[in-house]
This record gives structure tokens, sequence and C-alpha cells, in this order.
């Protein structure tokens, strides 16, 4: 997977609370277990005034929603509020996102599941306390876009003039991002250990290894 040390880019305000992955990413463009195809159609039914349909061209833009806004068309790096990735445990939330463009997203709190997708994929997740979220939802709400800078290396958002915020992530989190490594990775680190326990256990319990009935 892709690696996240330093981002630095436009962030658009999604000033909603406990935004649900199917709010992400709606259940009828789940028709794919392939990491590709979802970021058109992220946040969906915000995103346009027509019913979303697979396949679909021609839609009218909601130009209410924040995503439609022209100072936020290249964004890369999401703001909302708290309990961000509620709701189901679909992957695809975190596949549009970073389809769509999206690198970093700054919360006051995710959802655990999300969370651990976003890690699993690359996709960096800053919890904030909700009073920095605020400020920096007025900042960015602002007639010019703002571009901030999220540093993972050293744990830092900073945008503006203002003092650096720092931000907490677990050490196994935050060591998987800098590296690129997905579970599977982590996993395929550790084949020589494996192969020798797979040794030793046929060994000591060669029983289980037998295709006598």
């Amino acid at each position: 997977m892709q690696s996240f040390r330093n981002h630095e880019g436009v962030v658009v305000p999604l000033d909603r609370a406990n935004v649900d992955t199917d709010q992400i990413i709606p259940k009828q463009f789940l028709k794919s277990v392939k990491r590709t195809g979802f970021g058109e159609n992220l946040f969906d039914a915000w995103r346009f005034l027509d019913e979303g349909e697979i396949g679909k061209t021609n839609r009218q833009e909601n130009p209410q929603f924040v995503l439609n806004d022209s100072r936020y068309r290249n964004a890369s790096i999401l703001l909302a509020r708290r309990n961000f990735g509620c709701g189901s445990s679909r992957e695809h939330a975190v596949w549009a996102l970073m389809q769509y463009g999206i690198r970093c997203v700054i919360a006051p709190s995710f959802a655990d599941i999300f969370y651990n997708n976003c890690v699993n994929n690359g996709l960096l997740p800053v919890p904030l306390p909700e009073e920095k979220v605020a400020q920096i939802f007025v900042a960015a709400s602002s007639s010019e876009p703002l571009t901030a800078n999220v540093d993972l290396e050293n744990q830092r958002v900073t945008y503006e003039n203002t003092e650096s915020i720092s931000f907490s992530i677990d050490s196994g989190s935050r060591k998987r991002l800098l590296e690129g490594m997905d579970e599977i990775g982590l996993t395929l680190r550790e084949t020589d250990k494996i192969r020798k326990f797979e040794r030793q256990h046929q060994r000591t319990m060669p029983w289980l290894f037998t295709d006598n009935p």
C-alpha cells in the first residue's frame, strides 16, 4: 500500500458529525471487491441532486455540497466532526475517499473499524480535540482555500501562521503507515520465523500432517 509520511494539501470542511459509511459510499455501488471505481461516487447522495446509479453519466451536482465548491475541488485533506466513519465495516468507504484524492481525514474521533481500515489502506486518520477541529473549521471556511501540512513522522498538523498542533497515533499504526505496510505485508516479513515454526511443529506433532485417515 502507499506509505504516508508528510502531506500538504487543501482542507475541505465537511461540517457533519456521525458520518457513516453508507453516506461515504452508498450500498448500491458496492458491486466489486477491487479497490478501484469508487471515488466518483464518494458522498453520492450529497454531491448530486439526482439518484445515483452505476454507470450513470451527466449527473447534476448539488451546488450546496462542500465538495462541489470551487475552493475545494482539489482538496486532499478532509475535515469532519466527531465519530467519522461509523456504521458498517465496509472497507469501500476508505477506498472511495482515497480514489477521490483524500489522503488524510481530521476529526475529533473515528469509528474503530473505519480507523483500522484507514491504517490498512494508507489513509491517515488524525484525531484532534474538538476545540482544535473547530478552529480549523473556521480557517477552512474562509473565502480562500486553506492549505495544511500533516506530518506523520513528527505527528503534527500545521496551517497558516498558527503553531503546529500535535496529534497522537499508536506506534504500530504509525510504523505501518510510514512504511506502507498492511497486515499481510507485516506477516510476510516474518516468513522465515513462520517456516521455522511449521517445521518444528511438524516434527513434534507429525500425526497432524499425515494423509492417513
